[in-house]
């Protein structure tokens, strides 16, 4: 059994110095696979040192829609650089966030239309940040239309009505520790229509610590109790929960560590 962490900060302040022990805690817990995502410069910087450094570490790279207020076509440029470099397989994370004030809805539109312009003109996959904006995500991705690479909502947080609506777009979801919570049936009960082809588990660590860890510092390795949860929820084993979920994030991410057979 292998799993794939589909979105991590491995390059976050929090890890700084203990990238290489928290990687190995994921392999020990069955954890192969790492997708580092970098939304400003520094992260950007430093995930692309950390797919040169490990093996089954590959990199996503976007400009956040808290980071929207200084997207300009000079960070546009600077992405069509670094979406171009090895091992980098994704935009993102990109998207809208109505939480945090660092930047207007018109400047949080404008970047996230612009990149999945970048996207489409590359032949990337998205990965979608959406947090309080659920509507206007839907509304953007609907009127841009997807990349023919496809997508993720990554860190899906909302019922199953709207789980549909995004994967009618041609979405991927992917879930994290967020399901595993006791309030958040309505995720579960997402987690339960997502075919088998277009489901995805995640940690966002160092952020949201999956149950039985809710509270602590999360790490790649919990994306096992992601797991755990959801292969319940949709009556399968852990290994075939596993194994399905790995194979579509190299299939979304195309990717095939050498190893590994895609089929």
């Amino acid at each position: 059994m292998k799993l794939f962490d589909t979105h991590t900060h491995l390059n976050s302040e929090e890890f700084k110095g203990r990238e290489a022990e928290i990687v190995k805690n994921a392999k020990e817990n069955q954890v192969e696979y790492l997708a580092v995502v970098g939304f400003d410069k520094p992260t950007i910087e430093r995930t692309l040192e950390l797919n040169q450094q490990f093996d089954h570490v590959i990199s996503v790279c976007g400009w956040h829609p808290t980071e929207a207020s200084t997207y300009s076509t000079e960070i546009e440029n600077y992405l069509e650089a670094v979406l171009s470099r090895p091992k980098v397989h994704m935009l993102g994370e990109i998207g809208l966030d109505y939480y945090w004030d660092s930047a207007t809805k018109e400047e949080q539109e404008k970047a996230f239309r612009r990149q999945i312009a970048l996207a489409k003109n590359l032949h990337l996959p998205i990965t979608i940040h959406n947090r309080d904006a659920t509507e206007d995500c839907y509304r953007i991705l609907k009127e841009e239309g997807l990349p023919q690479a496809g997508g993720i909502m990554h860190s899906f947080g909302e019922d199953a009505v709207w789980a549909q609506k995004f994967l009618d777009l041609g979405m991927h979801i992917s879930f994290s520790g967020v399901s595993t919570f006791k309030k958040t049936v309505q995720v579960r009960e997402a987690a339960k229509i997502v075919p088998v082809d277009r489901i995805l588990i995640e940690t966002d660590a160092p952020y949201l610590a999956p149950v039985p860890v809710r509270g602590k510092e999360n790490q790649p390795a919990y994306v096992r109790y992601v797991a755990e949860v959801l292969a319940e929820v949709r009556e399968v084993s852990l290994g075939t929960f596993a194994n399905q979920t790995t194979q579509n994030a190299f299939k979304l991410f195309n990717w095939y560590p050498e190893e590994v057979s895609h089929d």
